[in-house]
């Protein structure tokens, strides 16, 4: 059969175990709709099963998170904040709206996440935490990164969106450094539309986190009885879910195995068919490494310029299958002129010009993985164009 016979295959498609609906009117059923409720607590509760984190507090998004970082960072106007130019644009912004200073480092060639080698030589005495990506869930050298971060008296925060449940030696990504994020949003592994957590490692940080989530008021005292009534006593804003969406997102947890199960199906079944085509044309394939475990969040190929790539997007939109290209380079972007001029990074600028992503969700059946196989495996690479060879 012809791929074009076939129904289209998306990039992606949020997936529903089932179980959600049930969990809503279940919600429903007990009267409490705004969060910090029975669903908001096992939420919490096996996020920090999973990440090992000693305190997760669910927000409204990732980007959420990142903001109460900030916050909780003490961030002052002129704060310089080291990360990569390979991100989401949420990663910057929560450094900007604080008036701080994102400060924008290359990343490796291999794995996409930022260059542990150059963290060193960005920082000035303005610096006052490094950010770090793991981007498609693949771990940033976070021994290194977090010994830079002990000499010089910064602290860390991972965005980990990419990353629930992934490990580097041993330890789940998001409770290493002293902050981390994860993203819930629907492109997710885990999702439940828009949402994410907070993961706070350093105990010093909780309570004023709780604080901060909850609009600046010590309204999580008031309710364990602690105070007689609550007031404000600290910046903040209004980052928590309704009971609705952490209801959704239990059901999406306790299905937790079976999800990363069958996502890994994928990534393995597109690594082992795809890698050695790859290799052959010098195309890069999603990184691995001995002393990490990703979450098979995305599967990506690294083509050397932007003809080959926008090609390969074509060649597959032809055969009716989605793929995506992923982050136009923060440093590059209109908002960023005002702190990093004419800023060249070469790795990231490569990378951000010939990346693109297969599909990879659950929902995706055998046959259409093969599909996406062997459309892949048909595309023949174009000769470079005269600007690309320049």
């Amino acid at each position: 059969m012809d791929d074009t016979d076939g129904q289209p295959i998306a990039f992606n498609r949020a997936f529903l175990t089932g179980r959600e609906q049930g969990l809503i009117a279940d919600a429903l059923a007990r009267g409490q709709l705004s969060g910090d409720g029975h669903y908001t607590h096992l939420a919490s509760g096996t996020i920090e099963t999973i990440t090992t984190s000693p305190k997760v507090f669910l927000t409204t998004s990732c980007t959420h998170a990142l903001e109460m970082c900030t916050l909780l960072l003490d961030l002052q106007p002129g704060d310089e904040v080291i990360m990569p130019s390979f991100a989401f644009v949420s990663t910057a912004n929560a450094c900007a709206l604080r008036g701080g200073v994102p400060v924008f480092v290359d990343i490796r060639a291999d794995t996409w996440n930022i260059d542990e080698t150059l963290i060193e030589a960005a920082i000035t005495p303005r610096t006052k935490a490094i950010m770090v990506v793991h981007y498609g869930g693949v771990a940033c050298e976070m021994d290194t990164i977090m010994a830079i971060a002990a000499a010089h008296g910064l602290a860390v925060v991972e965005d980990a969106a990419h990353a629930f449940g992934a490990t580097y030696r041993g330890r789940v990504l998001g409770s290493i450094g002293d902050l981390g994020t994860l993203s819930f949003h629907a492109t997710k592994n885990i999702q439940c539309g828009e949402g994410g957590a907070l993961l706070v490692n350093d105990p010093s940080l909780r309570e004023r986190a709780e604080i901060i989530r909850e609009k600046g008021t010590n309204r999580g005292r008031f309710f364990r009885g602690e105070v007689d009534k609550y007031t404000w006593v600290d910046v903040g804003s209004s980052y928590l879910p309704s009971e609705i969406l952490a209801a959704f997102l239990t059901a999406q947890l306790d299905a937790f195995d079976e999800i990363h199960a069958r996502r890994m199906q994928i990534w393995s079944a597109y690594e082992s068919a795809i890698r050695p085509w790859a290799l052959d044309r010098q195309v890069q394939t999603a990184a691995e490494s001995d002393h990490c475990r990703h979450p098979a969040h995305l599967f990506a190929l690294g083509f050397s310029h932007g003809d080959q790539r926008q090609s390969f997007i074509d060649h597959m939109a032809a055969a009716a299958i989605k793929t995506a290209f992923h982050f136009v380079p923060l440093h590059s972007a209109p908002a960023a002129r005002r702190w990093v001029g004419d800023l060249h990074l070469p790795v990231t600028d490569a990378v951000s010009d010939g990346l693109v992503r297969l599909p990879l969700y659950p929902g995706l059946s055998t046959d259409q993985v093969t599909r996406v196989i062997e459309a892949t495996l048909r595309f023949e690479m174009p000769a470079p164009s005269a600007a690309a060879r320049a």
